[in-house]
């Protein structure tokens, strides 16, 4: 495999090790050497879309990975190489907890604020983006957009985790961008909640005061039931394993699920919110 220093990262950049992977898988398949633009054929895509992913040169479509170990039977190299890549697209301080999400089993999330980033659609990321990041280029948010979009692989795998949410009735009543673009988020949001692995919940502006009134927190289980606290406020995490604190935060959580609306309950008023815009 070779090493370059690009435009784009130095080497041992993961979008650099994806390129140089499928341009080997490309030359040493079984079934014989394939050119680019056979390969572009295959994946549905190309010349110039495989030219530039083994140029290293961003994005990777989040259905290629897949395709890929599909064409060269790679037995899901090329997925855990995106995963790099998508990881490698946050902040430092969030890249265990996506590590940690993407092997969860269970995610237990509440959220005060806003529509959960698993749930949330390319244009309500891209208004939320614009508005906490100023001055970036619109480069630079359609990447933070594809990077939000690729945590939702998650749910779409052949296993997804068992996720409950509940949110503050504020957070569906809140429009982010148009009425249009608020009505499809919530109809998006409405569609995970009639998945057979998730439920969510609205927690009633009236609701009692709560232990976790004061910010967002979420839960993540992993395969050997080991569960992490993850606690986002502006621009920054904070991850905890301390025991303690993750069965305070369960408990807690327990709580304000049983206080929140039952999930058809919830899907109800999302219906009739949506109904007003």
């Amino acid at each position: 495999m070779t090493e370059r220093h690009g435009v784009y990262g130095a080497a041992g950049d993961p979008r650099e090790k994806f390129g140089d992977a499928l341009r080997d898988a490309r030359k040493t398949r079984k079934a014989g050497r394939i050119s680019q633009t056979d390969l572009g054929r295959l994946s549905r895509t190309s010349k110039s879309t495989i030219s530039r992913i083994e140029g290293g040169v961003p994005p990777i479509a989040g259905n290629l990975p897949a395709l890929f170990d599909q064409i060269f039977e790679t037995d899901g190299q090329f997925k855990r190489l995106y995963e790099d890549v998508v990881d490698q697209s946050y902040p430092a301080q969030y890249r265990r907890r996506m590590t940690l999400e993407r092997q969860a089993t269970a995610i237990l999330e509440w959220s005060p604020t806003l529509i959960p980033g698993l749930f949330q659609t390319a244009e309500y990321a891209r208004a939320l983006f614009r508005c906490g990041y100023r001055r970036a280029t619109e480069e630079n948010i359609a990447k933070m957009v594809r990077a939000r979009l690729a945590r939702q692989e998650v749910l779409r795998s052949e296993a997804p985790p068992t996720v409950r949410v509940v949110v503050c009735e504020s957070v569906i009543r809140r429009r982010i961008g148009s009425h249009d673009m608020m009505r499809e988020q919530l109809a998006v949001l409405l569609g995970h909640g009639e998945r057979p692995t998730t439920r969510v919940q609205v927690m009633p502006l009236d609701a009692e005061p709560h232990p976790l009134t004061d910010g967002a927190i979420t839960l993540l289980t992993a395969p050997n039931h080991a569960t992490t606290l993850c606690v986002e406020a502006y621009r920054t995490a904070n991850i905890s394993d301390d025991p303690d604190n993750v069965r305070a935060a369960v408990r807690a959580y327990d709580d304000l699920s049983s206080e929140a609306l039952s999930a058809r309950e919830s899907a109800a008023l999302i219906r009739k919110q949506m109904e007003t815009l």
